[in-house]
């Protein structure tokens, strides 16, 4: 295993007791606010796509293919992802993926307004973007180990949360009054919100990895290959435990608040108060960010993880209750608030544990089997939906994170955690 980051600044002083403040930490906060900005762009696109595409051709259909589109184009991309973060220069990867999202963006914005945003053009941006977007992500998270001292790390990843949920609280409205504005605004601002992020990246002096040893076989590529990621994945004990907690909650909690959309929107409730809702279960897991780090103080992390897994089975469980009623965002608006300090304590975990050269193949297998159970979630939740009423079928939800739960509380990976 690798040793500390090469990061001098990150690292305690002489005769201070412990590491800089992160706010005081020039690198991480240049990559946190360039990605404050390019994910508030990336918002504000999300909302205009299917907006745009639905303008362009009428079809409701086709308007829900593009969120399909790019969810598959990131799903393929995340273990190819790992590998270049593991085999390239991660802030040279970072630079050429911010290029050709600026690129694509800004031509899609010169077409929309040219009258020329055809549906294949629009197709093609997509998954320009969503390949580009899957390996910078992988990459940041790869790159978090050696810009922040090890002991911040779950301070950094919970920063990294405040800034999803903040940018997902804003960025859908802005988009919505800029599309109104202007059809091509909301991708010329997402353009420019790109520019931005590769100015903060190429301020970046410090190395986002640690000095690759030169392989026993020059032939041999540098960065190995995704099967090595897999193996470490699935050999080490915490890891394996990681992926069991981590499939059903996100499968959970996507599933959950699509479900709820839909039982909201069958009851008669207005799409006003049902965005209101969606609004509030941001807003919860945007206010849990901030606590992150004072859970994590108050608690160890595998006693922090039980916790929190319960008490997300037991609100969920409320919700289903009420899932007729704008009132079950309150209950799901909490569960949301414990998610960020779960995310923060696990994937600190990871950074500190994996060596720095498998840092994005295992990041990129750990987002893969998250991400695809979310993926399945809505269309889970449409085919309960269809059969039961909703608060039955609803209760599938809280029971997967009830399976989470007893893996939190009894499987061997809890214990490696505590050492």
């Amino acid at each position: 295993m690798s040793g500390a980051p090469p990061d001098a600044s990150a690292t305690a002083p002489p005769g201070t007791g412990g590491p800089p403040s992160l706010w005081r930490n020039r690198a991480f906060n240049l990559l946190w606010s360039g990605q404050c900005l390019s994910d508030l762009g990336a918002a504000m696109a999300d909302l205009a796509l299917p907006l745009l595409v639905l303008q362009e051709t009428g079809s409701p259909a086709r308007a829900g293919l593009i969120g399909t589109v790019g969810l598959a184009a990131t799903m393929l991309c995340r273990l190819p992802a790992g590998v270049l973060a593991d085999r390239f220069d991660r802030r040279r990867l970072l630079i050429a993926c911010d290029v050709l999202r600026i690129v694509a963006y800004a031509l899609l914005a010169w077409a929309v307004a040219m009258d020329a945003a055809a549906l294949p053009v629009i197709l093609a941006v997509v998954v320009g973007s969503a390949a580009a977007t899957a390996v910078f992500s992988t990459t940041e998270h790869a790159a978090i180990r050696s810009l922040v001292h090890p002991g911040q790390i779950p301070a950094a990843v919970a920063r990294n949360e405040a800034r999803s949920y903040g940018t997902s609280l804003a960025g859908p409205p802005l988009g919505g009054l800029l599309f109104g504005i202007g059809g091509a605004l909301p991708f010329l601002g997402n353009a420019l919100s790109f520019l931005l992020s590769l100015v903060a990246v190429v301020s970046i002096r410090r190395p986002l990895q640690e000095p690759r040893p030169a392989p026993a076989d020059p032939a041999a590529p540098a960065g190995g290959s995704v099967t090595e990621g897999v193996r470490f994945v699935l050999g080490h004990p915490f890891l394996r435990w990681l992926l069991v907690i981590a499939a059903p909650l996100n499968m959970a909690f996507t599933g959950m608040i699509f479900a709820m959309t839909l039982a909201l929107r069958r009851a008669g409730v207005s799409p006003f108060l049902v965005g209101l809702a969606g609004t509030v279960f941001a807003l919860g897991g945007f206010l849990g960010a901030f606590a992150a780090p004072a859970l994590q103080r108050w608690l160890r992390l595998p006693d922090l993880i039980t916790l929190l897994c319960w008490l997300t089975a037991g609100l969920m469980a409320v919700a289903t209750l009420l899932s007729t009623s704008v009132l079950a965002a309150a209950p799901m608006a909490a569960a949301v608030f414990l998610g960020p300090a779960a995310n923060a304590a696990l994937f600190g975990h990871q950074a500190a544990i994996t060596p720095d050269r498998l840092q994005g193949r295992v990041i990129s297998v750990l987002l893969l089997a998250a991400g695809s159970a979310a993926a399945l979630a809505p269309a889970l939740a449409g085919a309960l939906l269809a059969r039961w009423a909703p608060g039955t079928a609803m209760l599938v939800f809280p029971a997967l994170v009830i399976c989470a739960a007893l893996a939190a509380t009894f499987v061997r990976g809890r214990r490696v955690m505590s050492v």
